[in-house]
């Protein structure tokens, strides 16, 4: 009896040597979706999102789908404890959430919960003052100086510009080049130094409180294509009491998604803000800084 208890321990230690930790010690991810801008549609992109995620063998993802603008947010509670990181797929106005929830979300960062902002979720909520601490940087809706300086690089120096005007702007969608300003910070440890963006959205002149927030990765906005003339803030980490947080810009649409550069900051971000480590190997096939790579499927 003893030799069959010791012989189903050793098997069992073994195939969690062999195949690693079960499903229980996957990082558990909410991805909040459900509003939208007009240019920001979710149901496209919250798959991508899942399946790039799950794929990794990390992370077990699930799709929370709040009310649609206008609709009823009173039953809408979700328990944000049982995650160590939400993804925001989220594009919405100021009118939407209640502060009982607005104050949930808030104490799960601050406490230690991670966030990453997808994309358009940093036009969201411009007049919630702790989200925009959160986010760093944003852009639209609105959001003016009073919102906080631009932020950018001119002449490799980080710039805080207080002049007057609106937040957000972009080109057309074309590739572009991403610089990695921080290059031993565990999200961009081992990238190249440059690397092409596939055909993407360059967010430029946005602009926030900027506080606890380093940019890890910029891009120049091309004055021929609509652009600044400045190096623009494409990666940030952030802190927000213990909370990690990753916001990434790009993304716009599964086209630039499908980029194996914004796939693997992506899912490196994601476990970075969930955990303070990346494990993920940057791939054979991550791109150049002449070279766009993108995923077939």
């Amino acid at each position: 009896m003893k030799k069959t208890i010791i012989s189903s321990f050793i098997s069992i230690t073994c195939a969690v040597l062999l195949f690693g930790a079960d499903a229980s010690s996957a990082i558990r991810v909410m991805l909040l979706d459900g509003q939208q801008a007009r240019s920001h549609p979710w149901e496209p992109t919250s798959p991508f999102l899942i399946k790039i995620l799950e794929e990794t063998g990390l992370f077990e993802v699930d799709e929370v789908t709040s009310p649609a603008m206008g609709e009823d947010f009173s039953d809408f509670k979700p328990d944000f404890s049982q995650y160590q990181v939400i993804v925001m797929n989220y594009d919405t106005d100021d009118d939407q959430w209640p502060e009982e929830l607005k104050t949930a979300f808030e104490q799960y960062v601050s406490n230690g919960g991670g966030l990453v902002v997808f994309h358009g979720a940093d036009n969201s909520f411009p007049g919630w003052e702790a989200y925009n601490l959160m986010i760093g940087v944003g852009g639209w809706r609105n959001r003016d100086e009073n919102a906080g300086p631009y932020w950018y690089y001119k002449d490799g120096e980080l710039i805080a510009d207080t002049s007057s005007g609106r937040a957000g702007s972009h080109g057309a969608r074309l590739p572009f080049q991403i610089v990695n300003r921080v290059t031993d910070h565990p999200i961009t440890k081992g990238l190249p130094e440059a690397w092409m963006h596939a055909a993407d959205e360059l967010y430029a002149t946005l602009r926030g409180p900027g506080k606890n927030m380093t940019i890890l990765s910029t891009a120049y906005s091309d004055p021929d294509n609509r652009g600044t003339d400045r190096d623009e803030p494409i990666l940030m980490v952030l802190s927000y009491g213990k909370g990690r947080i990753f916001h990434t810009v790009l993304g716009h649409d599964i086209p630039a998604m499908s980029c194996i550069g914004f796939i693997t900051t992506f899912q490196r971000g994601t476990e970075w803000a969930a955990t303070g480590e990346v494990t993920q190997e940057v791939p054979a096939d991550f791109p150049t800084a002449d070279t766009v790579s993108i995923r077939d499927e």
